[in-house]
């Protein structure tokens, strides 16, 4: 899918250094947190660091990349794996949207990263995409094996996908619990899957 995916086949020390500032990040917050706080947790020098990254916003867009790359990639590997089409979307869905936040919404600075997003609109697009392209592949798998035609019934895998998505960051904004958003989840992919059915 482009750089996001890229990400996947990062070199190890870059990985131990997003890994360790995301650490930083999330005790600290971004405003606090220096270039030395994300060298020491890297367990490298200050110069080694300023070698892979220009500053720690270099570094904050790397580890948005990591996040929604490890994110993609386990809503993939869910989609693809066995049993009903709602069990593998919902566990889709938790490890790519609900549980990938929940350690930026604990951290006591978590208000202030999510506030970066609007800077990490490219990211962001390409995540969406990609979340977008496998669960749309899921939908229209599930509907051929219903029966199901989607275009008589004026809908396609990706507007469903699409709705999807959609109706998550409505949720998100509206629900703050995990367990509530998982079941708002749940909701929405009984939906999609009852519009699957044959008929």
């Amino acid at each position: 899918m482009n750089q996001i995916e890229d990400i996947a086949a990062a070199d190890p020390k870059r990985v131990r250094i997003l890994d360790g500032a995301m650490k930083v990040f999330l005790a600290y917050g971004f405003s606090r947190t220096t270039m030395d706080d994300i060298a020491r947790a890297a367990d490298m020098s200050r110069p080694a660091l300023y070698l892979l990254f220009k500053n720690k916003t270099d570094i904050f867009r790397a580890i948005a990349m990591m996040v929604l790359s490890r994110s993609v990639e386990s809503a993939k590997m869910a989609l693809a794996g066995d049993g009903a089409f709602t069990e593998r979307m919902t566990q889709a869905i938790d490890e790519a949207f609900i549980s990938m936040m929940s350690a930026v919404v604990a951290s006591p600075h978590g208000a202030e990263l999510l506030d970066m997003k609007s800077s990490l609109g490219d990211l962001v697009g390409c995540w969406r995409g990609g979340l977008v392209e496998h669960i749309a592949a899921a939908i229209d798998g599930e509907a051929a094996r219903n029966g199901a035609d989607l275009t008589a019934k004026g809908l396609s895998a990706q507007l469903l996908a699409d709705m999807l998505l959609d109706g998550l960051e409505g949720m998100k904004a509206r629900i703050s619990d995990p367990s509530g958003q998982r079941q708002a989840a749940a909701a929405l992919i009984r939906v999609i899957d009852l519009t699957l059915k044959a008929g």
